[in-house]
């Protein structure tokens, strides 16, 4: 009798484990993620396309139209992709486990500018250049670290002696001896700032307060300013100084204009040294007109990510100053709307 007893509690036993086991492969099979859909975009048409319209023999569109779409001439882009493609292993092009080629180079930084020109979505690169937003994102990550990784050294450097003496004629023949720029700040809005940071990123972050962060003037604070020497009425002076509005501190570096200027040598001097320091904001309309990603909210969550961004944008804003110095006097924002 015990026998049969025991029996039947093995069996219920194994029964009560074998529904456990089946519930249990039921509910990872319904809870396993689905794959994603595969679309293929036929890649190469996109690369041959872009190739046609821009950097055949006989493009579709011509030098302007690239300038205007692209912020730069084309031998400037075409040398930032070669730097890339031959140094930077993830715009190198690859072959996959099908034996198919990857994308294109050309693709890729085309897809980063464009992100960085318009200040668009990944997504809108898709159609035109056959790659996904995920891929968009990818591209122009990698570009900002490449871009700051090659040329960050060269186009954020300290002004080297001919920078120096470059901006000290400069602002002679503007009639300030002495003077190598102006000063200001410019903020960008982060759209996507976790709240509990939000305090951290006020308002209240004006000109003064963001000055006492940067590294800007940590040489002067230290002692290590550019080494200069110039005269104003018979005085000689060994420190350059840079024009800035009133809310700057009276340091020997900072020129400002005279709030209420009585007779004509002061009105002269405030109307000469306002209508100067409109450079620097001139500057900042200039680079938000060329590259609009920095001009609309930031949209990222990675605050390390925008700053390279805007690193990036500085750089290549630079590098176009220098490839185009002695081809205009003064930039019209309106061929980048």
């Amino acid at each position: 009798m015990s026998s049969s007893s025991n029996d039947e509690v093995y069996e219920v036993f194994e029964e009560m484990v074998d529904q456990q086991i089946d519930d249990f492969i039921d509910s990872v099979i319904a809870n396993d993620p689905k794959r994603r859909v595969y679309i293929e975009r036929d890649r190469e048409q996109g690369h041959n396309q872009l190739w046609h319209d821009y950097f055949s023999e006989n493009p579709t569109y011509p030098p302007e139209m690239f300038r205007r779409r692209f912020r730069m001439n084309k031998p400037l882009f075409l040398r930032i992709v070669e730097r890339l493609n031959n140094e930077v292993p993830y715009f190198q092009q690859r072959i996959n486990g099908h034996g198919r080629r990857g994308l294109f180079a050309l693709q890729k930084c085309t897809s980063a500018i464009r992100m960085l020109a318009y200040g668009q979505a990944g997504d809108a690169n898709d159609e035109y250049l056959r790659l996904a937003a995920s891929t968009a994102l990818l591209c122009l990550e990698n570009f900002t670290e490449a871009i700051i990784q090659l040329f960050g050294d060269e186009y954020l450097r300290r002004p080297t002696p001919e920078d120096l003496q470059r901006l000290l004629d400069a602002g002679e023949a503007r009639g300030f001896p002495g003077m190598i720029g102006s000063i200001d700040c410019m903020h960008w809005e982060w759209k996507n700032c976790p709240t509990a940071w939000k305090g951290q990123y006020t308002r209240t972050l004006n000109d003064i307060n963001v000055l006492d962060q940067s590294p800007v003037f940590d040489d002067i604070l230290q002692g290590r300013a550019p080494k200069v020497k110039f005269k104003v009425n018979d005085h000689t002076y060994r420190m350059a100084y840079y024009l800035t509005d009133g809310i700057y501190p009276n340091w020997t570096t900072f020129i400002q204009s005279i709030k209420l200027p009585q007779g004509p040598k002061a009105e002269l001097f405030a109307e000469r040294q306002e209508s100067t320091r409109k450079d620097v904001e001139r500057a900042f309309g200039v680079l938000q007109s060329r590259f609009a990603i920095v001009k609309n909210p930031a949209l990222l969550w990675d605050k390390e990510k925008i700053g390279k961004i805007m690193r990036t944008c500085v750089i290549l804003h630079n590098m176009i100053v220098e490839d185009e110095r002695h081809g205009y006097i003064q930039i019209d924002t309106s061929e980048f709307e």
